[in-house]
């Protein structure tokens, strides 16, 4: 697993179209905003184990 620092503002780039922004941190929390094109599927990971169980239509 690769550990990475980012500050507010700063960002992490997953390939040529998919960015991930750090923009908010506090109190144990992280707000990320991720620019990715729109066939590109992103889901929260409890909302991914639920599809992947067949428990999400």
């Amino acid at each position: 697993m690769l550990h990475i620092e980012r500050k507010v503002g700063e960002s992490i780039r997953l390939s040529d179209n998919i960015q991930v922004i750090v923009t908010k941190a506090a109190n144990g929390t992280v707000r990320l905003a991720f620019d990715a094109p729109k066939e590109v599927k992103i889901y929260r990971e409890e909302i991914y184990q639920r599809i992947q169980n067949g428990k999400m239509p």
